[in-house]
């Protein structure tokens, strides 16, 4: 398989999104990459992790808080746990999690809110090794 041409907003991406997401996580996804996901796997480098999260403008904490309220919004429950274990490495804790997910619950519904909220609940058990 070809690698992708490295630009800056890749490096700045590839950067960001092990910063985020922990190296395990990254490396794992790019031992799983195959010719036909490495364009896809290249623009969510260059444009979700090196624009977007690699700007400064706002925290990691914030971006965190902001994924999690629209990942739950937008019912894509399965990027979820995901984002709940990079919340360690952004700074965001349970309870701006929990601030996040209420804001879905009035402004996106309940029951969106509350698959979200069963999803962090089992994702933070893991993460801290309890059943």
């Amino acid at each position: 398989m070809s690698e992708p041409e490295e630009t800056p907003q890749f490096k700045a991406g590839m950067a960001t999104r092990r910063a985020v997401l922990g190296d395990a996580h990254v490396d794992q996804t790019e031992k799983a990459k195959t010719d036909f996901d490495a364009p896809f796997q290249k623009l969510i480098t260059e444009s979700a992790w090196g624009t977007v999260w690699s700007d400064d403008t706002i925290s990691k904490r914030e971006r965190s808080m902001l994924t999690l309220a629209l990942l739950a919004a937008t019912g894509n429950f399965e990027e979820i746990p995901m984002h709940i274990r990079a919340t360690a490495n952004t700074g965001a804790n349970k309870d701006d999690v929990m601030q996040a997910l209420m804001h879905v619950a009035i402004y996106a519904g309940v029951p969106k809110a509350n698959h979200a909220i069963k999803l962090a609940k089992q994702t933070y058990a893991e993460m801290e090794g309890s059943p």
